[in-house]
Order: C-alpha cells, then sequence, then structure tokens
C-alpha cells in the first residue's frame, strides 16, 4: 500500500508540474518534425538463366570415313556393229601428240612418210588447226603400191553469248594400184591399173555450252563432200547430209530428244554407149525424223523412241529403245536394246571400205535392225570390260565380189535379206597413263541368205589386243595384234575362202631433247602374207622409223 501512496502521489505532482513547463518553452523557434528510419525499399533481384555449356568430353578414337568413288576407267560404248568389210588400215602405232610438230620418216615400205600439225589462236575462245599427210609404200609384188596425202585445216571459236562455232575444210587423194590382176603375166601398163580417190569435204556446226535457261540444248551440223575417181569414164559424187538434234531437260532426270536429218546423194556416172544416154545419174536421199523420251537416275538409264525415215520415197518405222540397269556401286550395269538404223549407200563409203571396187552401177541403203543385251562393269580400280550378244536383221547390205574378167576389181552385189548372230566382247587393264592393254573379239554367223550363197568378203571371227607401257618418262613402248579367220569369196560361180590372217606390230618413241624425238615401228613382224581381200596380198614385213621435231615443247 505504501508503494501504491508513493506511485501516485508521484503521478500527481508530475501532472501538476506540465503547465509550468510549457509556459518555460521558447516561442519564437519555428516548429519542425523530424522523422528518422533505417528502413530502405530495395527491389528484389530477378532470377537469372544460367548459359553456360559444358565443354564436351575429347574423343581420342579415330573416326572411319568411307567414300564411294566410282572407278574412273573407259567404259566401253557399244557400238552395233555395221555389215561391211573394213579396208585394211595402215600399219600404226599411236604417237605421242604435239600440238605444234613435224613428223618425218622411211622404210623399206614407206617411202617416204611425212606428218605434220600446227595449233593457233589464245587457246581460250579460239582455236585454229593446221595439218597435213602424206606417205607412199611400195611392196615386193609388180604394182603393188599406194599412197595417200592429205591436208586440212580446222577452226573453234567461242562466244560470249554462250556458243561454240566449229568448222573444218579438208582435201583427201587417196592412190591405189590395180595390181591383184590374174594371170599374173597379162600385159597392163601402169596408167592402166591406177584409181584415184579424191575427196573435198567441208563441215560447220553450231552448238550451246551450256543448257538455255529453259533447259535447252541444241548442236545443228552440216556437212558437204564432193567426191570423184579417175576412171573414163569419170564418175563423181556429191553428199550433202544437214542434222537438227535438240534436246530438252526436265528437272534432272528427264529429256525430251528431238531431231531431223537429211543425207542426201547425188550420183553421176559417164557412160560410154551408142544409145544416146551420155551419163548416168541417181539420188538417194534419205530422211528421218528421231523422237525419243529419256530417263536417267542413278541406277537406271531408259531411252524410248521411234524414228521414222522416209528412204527413197519409202517410209520405214525404226525403232529406238535402250536400257541400262546398274549397281549401286557402279560395278555391272545391264544392257537392253531393240533399234534400227540405215548405212547410207555411197560411192564415197564403198571406196571406203574396198578400195578395189569397180565404179557402182547402183545405190541402195542398207537398213539394220538389231536386238541386243549384254554387260559391262569394272573389277577394282584398273580393270573394266563388256560383252553384247544380238540378233541383227540387214536390208540390202553390199557385199564384195571379184569380177569375172581377171578379178582386179570388185562389183557390188545387194543382198535383200538375211540376220546374222553376233557376239562382241572388249576387256582392257589399265594403270593411270602409264600402262593399257586392252583385247577385243568379235564373232559374227551370217544365215539365211536370200539370193547370194554367203556374206563374201565378210569376216566372221576376228580378234584384237594391243598395249602401251611409259617404260620411263621419256620412252613409250607398243604393241599391236590382229588374228581373223578368212572370208568367203566366189570366183567363177564357185565359193572359196581366204586363209586366216596374223599380224604383230611393235613400236617405240623415246625423247633424245626436249623438241626432238626419236620413233621406230615393226609392221607385220611375223611376215604373214595373208588376203584381206581375194587376190591382194598384203605388205610383208616392214620396217619405219625417223624423228619428230615439237616446236612448242619447254
Amino acid at each position: 500500500m505504501k508503494r501504491i501512496h508513493i506511485s501516485l502521489a508521484s503521478l500527481i505532482a508530475f501532472c501538476a508540474a506540465v503547465p509550468g513547463m510549457a509556459h518555460a518553452q521558447d516561442t519564437t523557434k519555428r516548429k519542425s518534425i523530424d522523422i528518422t528510419s533505417t528502413f530502405k525499399p530495395v527491389l528484389r533481384e530477378a532470377a537469372k538463366i544460367n548459359f553456360n555449356a559444358a565443354p564436351p568430353s575429347v574423343d581420342t578414337s579415330k573416326p572411319r570415313l568411307g567414300y564411294s568413288i566410282p572407278v574412273q576407267n573407259l567404259f566401253f560404248t557399244y557400238q552395233p556393229a555395221e555389215l561391211k568389210p573394213v579396208a585394211l588400215q595402215m600399219d600404226s602405232i599411236t604417237a605421242w601428240q604435239y600440238s605444234n610438230f613435224i613428223k618425218v620418216g622411211i622404210g623399206n615400205v614407206h617411202q617416204p612418210y611425212v606428218k605434220a600439225g600446227f595449233s593457233f589462236g589464245d587457246f581460250k575462245n579460239t582455236f585454229f588447226n593446221v595439218f597435213a599427210d602424206h606417205y607412199t609404200s611400195k611392196g615386193s609384188l609388180d604394182f603393188q603400191k599406194n599412197s595417200l596425202t592429205s591436208v586440212g585445216a580446222a577452226m573453234t571459236y567461242k562466244t560470249n553469248s554462250n556458243l561454240e562455232i566449229n568448222a573444218r575444210l579438208g582435201f583427201k587423194s587417196d592412190d591405189y594400184y590395180l595390181y591383184g590382176f590374174q594371170p599374173k603375166d597379162l600385159p597392163f601398163k601402169k596408167s592402166d591399173l591406177r584409181q584415184r580417190f579424191q575427196t573435198i569435204e567441208g563441215k560447220v556446226d553450231l552448238r550451246n555450252i551450256e543448257p538455255t535457261e529453259f533447259g535447252l540444248n541444241y548442236h545443228p551440223n552440216l556437212r558437204i563432200s564432193v567426191f570423184n575417181d579417175n576412171h573414163s569414164p569419170k564418175a563423181n559424187e556429191t553428199n550433202t547430209v544437214l542434222n537438227l538434234p535438240l534436246e530438252k531437260t526436265f528437272g534432272e532426270d528427264f529429256a525430251f530428244h528431238l531431231g531431223a536429218t537429211a543425207d542426201l546423194t547425188r550420183y553421176e556416172r559417164k557412160l560410154n554407149t551408142s544409145n544416146g544416154r551420155p551419163r548416168l545419174e541417181q539420188m538417194n536421199n534419205l530422211y528421218q525424223v528421231n523422237a525419243a523420251l529419256e530417263y536417267k537416275s542413278t541406277n537406271l538409264f531408259i531411252h524410248g523412241g521411234i524414228t521414222p525415215s522416209w528412204e527413197q520415197k519409202k517410209f520405214h518405222m525404226l525403232p529406238n529403245i535402250m536400257a541400262d540397269i546398274t549397281t549401286d556401286d557402279k560395278q555391272l550395269t545391264l544392257q537392253l536394246g531393240w533399234i534400227g538404223y540405215f548405212e547410207k549407200g555411197s560411192y564415197q563409203r564403198f571406196a571406203g571400205i574396198n578400195p578395189w571396187l569397180a565404179q557402182p552401177d547402183s545405190m541402195l541403203n542398207t537398213r539394220v535392225e538389231e536386238r541386243y543385251a549384254g554387260l559391262k562393269g569394272s573389277v577394282g580400280n584398273h580393270f573394266t570390260y563388256s560383252a553384247k550378244f544380238g540378233l541383227l536383221t540387214y536390208r540390202n547390205a553390199p557385199l564384195f565380189v571379184n569380177d569375172d574378167v581377171d578379178g582386179k576389181t570388185f562389183l557390188v552385189r545387194y543382198e535383200p535379206k538375211f540376220h546374222a548372230i553376233q557376239l562382241h566382247t572388249e576387256a582392257a587393264y589399265n594403270v593411270s597413263e602409264t600402262f593399257g592393254a586392252k583385247a577385243g573379239f568379235t564373232f559374227n554367223n551370217y544365215y539365211n541368205m536370200k539370193v547370194e550363197k554367203k556374206a563374201w568378203g565378210m569376216i566372221p571371227v576376228e580378234l584384237n589386243a594391243g598395249l602401251h607401257w611409259q617404260a620411263m618418262k621419256d620412252l613409250m613402248l607398243r604393241t599391236e595384234f590382229w588374228l581373223w579367220d578368212g572370208a568367203r569369196y566366189l570366183k567363177n560361180g564357185t565359193d572359196y575362202k581366204t586363209k586366216a590372217g596374223l599380224d604383230l606390230n611393235a613400236g617405240a618413241e623415246f625423247r633424245i631433247t626436249r623438241n626432238l624425238n626419236l620413233w621406230v615401228q615393226f609392221n607385220n613382224i611375223l611376215n604373214n602374207k595373208y588376203q584381206r581381200w581375194n587376190q591382194y596380198e598384203v605388205f610383208g614385213f616392214n620396217l619405219l622409223g625417223g624423228i619428230t621435231y615439237s616446236f612448242n615443247q619447254k
């Protein structure tokens, strides 16, 4: 209770003293309010995403990289075999090529041999070439002599508007002597046996280097040749071939081909007759239209089309169907086809087949229809092969038969229709450009002859092989081999067969200086004097050698 009284007394005393304290304050001071606080408003820190990527772990293992690279070897393109006797080519070993050179040589048969070629231009947009070739050969038999002379010029010009123009003009003169007469004691003069063919030929073509914006490729070309002989009476021929091909592509897989061809031949021969007919004239014109659709993918190639043809006002519809089926690794391709084509009948073409023919009395075109199947491919990186089996039908094929007087000239006979079974194989082994070997085999069986008994002059079996080897940097070696079965021929109404032919050649070329090369070649090493054409024995062993001088070697 005491504590309560003391506290109460203290409270009363404090209340009584407050008014007096108020009267004692300084009233002149301006009134103000002071607020003191330690609180500071702060925004909360926003949460952020961490973008720091963790580094990958180190892989020390070696990766295995697999590449699928097609074999860069030449695949043999199938060429339908023509039913024609092939003229014996001059034995020669392919030489190294030069852009400006003179090649001269001499031998026991070729006396002399000269070949030259020169190139001009900027070699980017303009190219000019001039070339010449001449050789004379003389064998051991009487009048066994022939010569060839050719000169020409070629030009290529590339414009700035995606065009390329090519032109060529040339002259060629081939001289042969009809030394195959029998009996050999017939009194002929040299001028009586000389047979000369002369040709003036010009070509021009235009093509676009790259497809147009509409996917078009075009390549029109024109060839005109004038061909004549030295006979009395004389014969001459004019051949004009105009070709207008056009290709339209659709994407990367499809293409449409459309083309037109006009092949015109005018043959004229003077006649020594008393019936008032001074000359024989014949027009042999062939017109064709080619239309085809083409599909090409990684494993499949299909070419399907037709070729309407008008041959001497007669209409023929020719097939044009081909297909290639290829494996994924490009090592094997199956080929199928059904095609038809014409082989032009002309004096110029016949003289290229058999240079000892007489002036023909008529010109007929050979129509060929072929069905084939085959395989082509490669094994490893260096070996390639090709095999074809075909069934062929020939109409109006020319056959060459010795005349009935002395046999020195050949007459042209046309077989209306017959069939043939053909097998053709090729194989090659190449190692870069330093070594290459190739071989080919062709088998032909002609049957169902309608008029003639046999296919006169046709080679039934042929085997050829060749090898080139760059033994050292400046030494090139070559060899070539031919073997074929004899052809059938007709003499005095009796069927005969020539002996089999065998020909082995070899050659070498090596560099002496930067500009000078020495070359040599051996032809018919086995001295096999076979007869490609009846009564015409070929040269025996012959040697030819010389030098090649190149002007632009550095």
